[in-house]
């Protein structure tokens, strides 16, 4: 049985995997940590990671920027592993969280799905092709009207997937406004659209001349995020001190 300490209880994530969890003989949700605690998910409810005094194998983290540095602490503290799967971190938190891998071992990644992680490994593979045939690259996501962070995490894994095996790297464009002048060679553009209740769109264009071509990926549940990390957070069992990534999972 593994035991679980899940981050963000009470958020549409934390619903998500409180639900599949409950499923699943082989998972236990021993503690949670939401702001709110003033709900009944069948296990105990914290507002800060650092009161939690149970035994757990692992971390499920789908919570807020504000809320990393606390469960960096703790992880820090407890070396329990961690399955990270918030968006928007800073440079400082994701240096911080490379460090941590040293002692403990977590799992990071922006997207949890297994269709993005292999549409990650595609783009890496035909991107320099593309490329050097003159085709253009564009990525255009789209979210929930609640989503904090744009562009998307996603959106960026992606791009960096398109750039893993370009003999020179493109430059990440997130806005033209400004900009009255012909789209330069080396760049990828990124634009984000936010609105209703779209759990996640995301296109990779290649334009060329005379052609396009779009690699797509829609999400329809929040589950496929929520499937990925419970599978992650069985990964790490086990697992030595260091960064893994969904590629890994797979």
């Amino acid at each position: 049985m593994t035991k679980i300490i899940l981050n963000g209880a009470n958020g549409a994530m934390g619903k998500v995997v409180t639900e599949l969890i409950a499923a699943d003989s082989d998972m236990d949700i021993v503690a949670g940590v939401d702001l709110n605690t003033d709900v009944d998910l069948g296990f105990p409810i914290f507002d800060d990671i650092k009161k939690i005094d149970i035994e757990a194998d692992a971390i499920i983290d789908f919570a807020s920027v504000k809320a990393v540095d606390n469960l960096l602490d703790f992880i820090e503290e407890k070396k329990i592993p961690a399955v990270i799967c918030t968006t928007g971190l800073s440079e400082a938190q994701i240096e911080r969280i490379n460090k941590l891998s040293e002692s403990t071992a977590i799992l990071r990644s922006a997207n949890m799905s297994l269709g993005i992680n292999l549409l990650s490994k595609v783009l890496a593979d035909i991107a320099p092709t593309l490329k050097a045939a003159g085709f253009d690259i564009e990525i255009v996501e789209a979210h929930h009207r609640r989503k904090l962070d744009a562009p998307s995490g996603t959106a960026i894994l992606l791009a960096d997937a398109v750039n893993e095996n370009m003999s020179e790297k493109l430059s990440y464009i997130y806005d033209r406004s400004d900009r009255h002048e012909p789209r330069r060679n080396d760049e990828i553009g990124m634009s984000s659209v936010r609105g209703g209740t779209i759990v996640g769109d995301h296109d990779v264009i290649f334009a060329g001349e005379d052609e396009v071509i779009t690699l797509s990926h829609r999400a329809y549940s929040r589950k496929i995020f929520a499937n990925g990390a419970i599978s992650a957070a069985k990964f790490l069992q086990g697992k030595t001190a260091g960064l893994y990534d969904m590629s890994d999972v797979i």
